[in-house]
């Protein structure tokens, strides 16, 4: 994991039992003897969830339904860092103040405005084109006095138009894109997910997530793409746009498409958690010395 993620040496769960004692009742020894807890259970892993923010970044509340995605705190703390290597680079190795930042599709969880603002103060904007997430978001918000604002995406289509005002500059949009490109692909995959862990799959089959979460037609290609042709149109007001890539055999389109796009720089930054090696790719419009005068 990335040198600064406070998760970088695994889960201290005496720590997080203590400012959430629930967890507690969750614990189960794995067959090496170290103390975990079941990742097939979805309570359990919200419990996680719930004590890893409170602990950590000082979130009273966090909560989501079950038909919402539950992100793994450690890897989604792992993009917020890598962006601020990536800002610090244009920034004379100098880790930036004042950032400005859109998150799109936010999803009901909210989870990488709260550790961008936790971790670095940066100030969110964060989208979604789902009325019950956005509200969910809020709550969530509001309950921890976060800046955050949260739009509701009325055009499905789109990502940035209806969001980027004419007058905004943001430093960096990131994304976290549906990857399968059908339901039965992401039900697919949730199957071999339990089958793996020696499970059952659960009544809702996938481990949390509704539609627009997991899937769209095309998949993560095509909606990147898509981001990619829209982006141009707000070529100027932004200095970086990013996006998770979960398979890396995407990349290859993605990059032809910022070829197409006339992209002045891509960079694709890995990331590994644990054996797990996680990407996404950046692009930007901007030279180096433009980029640099909005950091100023």
């Amino acid at each position: 994991m990335h040198p600064r993620n406070a998760h970088r040496h695994g889960y201290d769960f005496d720590r997080l039992i203590d400012t959430t004692p629930a967890l507690k009742a969750f614990l189960i020894k794995t067959p090496a003897g170290k103390t975990s807890i079941d990742f097939s259970n979805a309570n359990a892993v919200k419990c996680l969830n719930q004590a890893l923010l409170k602990c950590h970044y000082k979130i009273d509340y966090w909560d989501i339904s079950e038909e919402f995605l539950c992100p793994p705190v450690p890897g989604r703390a792992d993009y917020i860092h890598a962006i601020a290597d990536l800002l610090k680079q244009d920034n004379q190795s100098r880790i930036v103040n004042n950032v400005k930042a859109l998150d799109v599709g936010t999803g009901a969880n909210l989870i990488y405005p709260i550790l961008g603002e936790r971790i670095y103060k940066w100030t969110f904007t964060a989208s979604d084109i789902n009325p019950k997430a956005v509200k969910n978001a809020e709550s969530i918000c509001s309950k921890n006095n976060l800046s955050t604002e949260i739009i509701l995406q009325k055009d499905a289509n789109k990502y940035f138009d209806g969001i980027i005002e004419k007058t905004k500059r943001y430093h960096f949009t990131m994304c976290n894109p549906p990857f399968h490109n059908s339901e039965q692909s992401a039900n697919k995959a949730t199957r071999t997910k339990w089958q793996k862990l020696g499970k059952k799959p659960s009544s809702n089959l996938n481990f949390g997530g509704h539609s627009p979460e997991l899937w769209c037609e095309g998949g993560e290609v095509s909606f990147i793409k898509k981001m990619i042709r829209e982006s141009k149109l707000f070529n100027e007001q932004c200095a970086w746009f990013t996006s998770l890539v979960s398979n890396k055999d995407s990349l290859r389109p993605i990059k032809l498409a910022l070829k197409k796009a006339n992209a002045v720089e891509v960079k694709v930054i890995k990331m590994a958690q644990g054996q797990k090696t996680s990407r996404f790719i950046a692009w930007s419009f901007l030279t180096n010395s433009k980029r640099l005068d909005m950091y100023k």
